[in-house]
């Protein structure tokens, strides 16, 4: 709900006054906002069979003053406010769209009684989607949760995965290890699991870890993730075979999965942007570093002190000018390259954004050097 309650507008609407993370579940405009947005999105896919309504880690439900309030009367907890909106916005999707299932995130299901959930009306009402985006999950747990969902009279279950985001808020390049050993731990609860109760599993690709965090791995960057997730779950596991089917679909040659660095180009759309990032991510800052910080002629005779005075030692300028110029040069020749192929595919915004986290930094401090050079040479003459 961030990208919602954090507008004015719609501020009089949040649990907690001061915090855009939460929908007050007390009053009825914020069912109406929920069925709007619900609505808007239904009118963009005909023919919906499933409709995800959300509610993971609904911190601060119960800290607002009504809620308060409410929880001060006799019988009525936290769960139960949580199950209560739960079974108002599944109620809303079932009114509108009897044929519409509706999913919803379990983490705020999981420490509940079966009492509590077989009492609420929501088992019969949607699909929790069970998720977990670790390398090394629980597999018993998992099992017994799935066990416990279905005493409770949840039909069907699903599960949720990962091909990116997941493993660092401002992460560049994705790990394919992760996400496919991520994957395979479902497969083994799945097998685990009776047939007739698990109807799907989602494979989650995150753009951010929430409204107001930078941005984590790029889509183009994360295809290849994508790809050898999808290969595994189809075919029960990842072996030598699939890793060929794989690389041929993206026209790789060689696919690393335990390390980031994927020699190959690839023909896949959005290649390109991943060649680019991971030169971006594993050479423009250290190249830079290098330069600034670990070239005895920078920081022993062009330090902040010379630079801030204009003063250069002629004979020392050559020794270095050379070397800072063609750096600056070639980056900006990257930059440039990767700026064309992300315009190809992504909102200028979500450029200007990816630029000014991982490329001005470095690339500022280089231009920086050289300007602040070219106007001691100046000063000198």
């Amino acid at each position: 709900m961030e990208f919602v309650l954090k507008h004015r507008e719609f501020a009089h609407l949040r649990e907690v006054p001061a915090l855009p993370n939460a929908l007050n579940p007390h009053k009825e405009e914020s069912l109406a906002l929920v069925k709007a947005m619900i609505d808007q999105v239904m009118a963009l896919h005909e023919g919906l069979e499933w409709f995800h309504i959300g509610c993971d880690e609904v911190y601060y439900l119960g800290e607002g003053e009504e809620s308060k309030q409410w929880l001060q009367q006799p019988d009525n907890t936290p769960e139960k406010l949580c199950l209560a909106h739960i079974k108002a916005v599944a109620s809303c999707v079932a009114s509108s769209y009897p044929r519409v299932t509706p999913i919803v995130w379990d983490d705020m299901l999981r420490g509940m009684s079966e009492e509590t959930l077989a009492d609420s009306g929501v088992p019969q009402l949607v699909q929790p989607m069970i998720w977990d985006y670790a390398a090394d999950l629980d597999v018993e747990g998992k099992v017994q949760l799935l066990e416990k969902y279905r005493r409770c009279g949840f039909s069907k279950v699903w599960f949720a995965s990962a091909f990116k985001g997941a493993t660092g808020v401002n992460q560049s390049l994705t790990l394919i290890g992760h996400h496919l050993k991520n994957q395979l731990e479902w497969l083994e609860v799945a097998s685990r699991t009776p047939p007739d109760v698990l109807e799907g599993i989602a494979l989650t690709g995150w753009q951010r870890y929430d409204h107001f965090s930078v941005l984590c791995e790029l889509l183009p960057v994360a295809i290849p993730s994508l790809a050898v997730c999808l290969q595994a779950l189809k075919n029960g596991g990842y072996s030598e075979k699939v890793k060929e089917n794989v690389e041929k679909l993206l026209g790789m040659s060689n696919l690393e999965i335990d390390t980031y660095m994927s020699t190959s180009l690839g023909t896949f759309p959005g290649s390109n942007i991943l060649t680019l990032v991971t030169q971006v991510s594993f050479y423009l800052k250290s190249s830079v570093d290098e330069l600034l910080e670990r070239n005895r002629y920078v920081t022993g005779w062009f330090s902040p002190y010379h630079r801030k005075r204009k003063i250069i030692h002629p004979i020392i300028m050559h020794l270095f000018q050379p070397d800072a110029v063609s750096l600056l040069s070639k980056w900006n020749a990257v930059v440039q390259d990767l700026q064309a192929a992300m315009e190809q595919v992504f909102h200028q915004c979500a450029i200007e954004e990816w630029m000014e986290e991982n490329v001005h930094p470095s690339l500022q401090k280089l231009q920086q050097v050289v300007d602040d050079l070219d106007e001691a040479i100046k000063a000198q003459n």
